[in-house]
């Protein structure tokens, strides 16, 4: 019997981040963690996100995210928080520092360790409770801030995603204006990563109709969007839809996730490669489309008619050519990636939660196989 989980209370326009200082205050937060990066300080976003605050408060900060969130890092993180006697996290950034505030919040109210809440060994039973936590995203991405779950790379070197209903934020300010001074490649980038959560949703056979709108909606936007953004950073219409998508895409992976996600996922723990997420989905995504063409026929017609492709369309062919005239890599040879690191991620890509999304299940010669083409 299908069960439909829809998510969490969102504040979505150009100038949302005024909301935050009155909703933390319905909340009851008095003193959050604010969990960033040193890029998204740089670039002046938290002021920008506390300023409209007043008097300006002065809240402790953890700004040492990596690009791909560790549970060591996620630990230091959690010490600040307790000994700043913190009461909740902002997260301000992208899916990284998003992934990481949710696993503070998660620590700080369940306690340690990390790997125990492993929803593949029924972890969720051990989850006592999760800190308010408020997403604000600064790209238009992972969609982190209304989802149901975080990744980390966990201390031993699995790359592992964690997923339960309370670890959705209380609140979701997603705000366009964050987004406008991204460059050219991190919109690419992020936008791919909201497409391919958005089609690989859609693919995966779990029954969630609502989801699977959403996930076409979000789709149908990205795919009018994301080139006019990459072209223009300051183009506003484009920067809003592109940052629905990115929310409607985690909307819609309720339903899971395949095996973009978990070849991206065995890749992304590679730490000194320091592989960023949304290219690698980009660059693997056509690959997989041709491992599952065929077994999702009425998905793959309704998904050329969202993207206002011909009946017999190629949809590898169309995303590879979206890639090339956003200019993401061709392959992931580009990106560092060796034959000779195909047999050690294969293993990881097995284990993933998104491998059991797959409308046609990969075995590890397929796995073999679609690194391969992928390269």
């Amino acid at each position: 019997m299908p069960v439909l989980t829809f998510l969490t209370t969102t504040h979505f326009d150009f100038g949302a981040v005024k909301v935050l200082g009155p909703e933390l205050a319905k909340l009851g937060v008095k003193r959050p963690l604010i969990v960033t990066d040193k890029g998204v300080v740089a670039a002046g976003l938290i002021d920008q996100v506390l300023n409209p605050i007043q008097p300006k408060p002065n809240w402790p900060v953890f700004d040492d995210t990596p690009g791909n969130p560790t549970e060591e890092a996620t630990l230091r993180a959690l010490t600040l928080y307790q000994e700043a006697e913190c009461d909740g996290v902002v997260c301000v950034g992208g899916g990284s520092s998003m992934d990481l505030g949710k696993a503070v919040a998660l620590l700080a109210v369940s306690g340690q360790p990390l790997a125990q809440y492993d929803p593949l060994k029924g972890g969720g039973k051990l989850i006592k409770g999760i800190a308010p936590v408020v997403a604000i995203p600064t790209t238009a991405g992972t969609g982190s801030e209304v989802s149901v779950g975080f990744v980390i790379i966990m201390n031993d070197g699995r790359k592992l995603t964690f997923a339960h209903p309370t670890i959705i934020p209380k609140l979701a300010i997603c705000d366009p204006e964050l987004t406008m001074g991204l460059p050219p490649m991190l919109t690419a980038a992020t936008g791919m990563d909201a497409m391919t959560h958005c089609i690989e949703a859609v693919l995966t056979p779990s029954v969630n109709p609502p989801a699977e709108g959403i996930g076409f909606d979000g789709l149908w936007r990205a795919w009018r969007n994301i080139r006019k953004a990459v072209e223009n950073g300051q183009d506003r219409d484009a920067r809003w839809h592109m940052m629905m998508a990115s929310t409607e895409g985690a909307m819609a992976f309720v339903k899971g996730l395949g095996a973009v996600h978990a070849m991206s996922h065995a890749a992304g723990r590679l730490s000194d490669l320091k592989l960023h997420h949304g290219t690698l989905n980009a660059v693997i995504l056509p690959s997989v489309l041709r491992f599952h063409d065929g077994h999702a026929a009425e998905k793959y017609e309704r998904l050329r008619a969202v993207m206002g492709l011909s009946a017999n369309a190629d949809l590898a062919k169309a995303i590879e050519e979206l890639n090339a005239a956003i200019g993401l890599p061709s392959g992931l040879s580009k990106m560092g990636l060796k034959t000779d690191h195909i047999p050690g991620m294969i293993p990881y890509a097995m284990s993933d939660l998104a491998h059991f999304g797959n409308p046609r299940k990969p075995a590890a010669e397929d796995y073999t196989a679609l690194f391969q083409a992928a390269l």
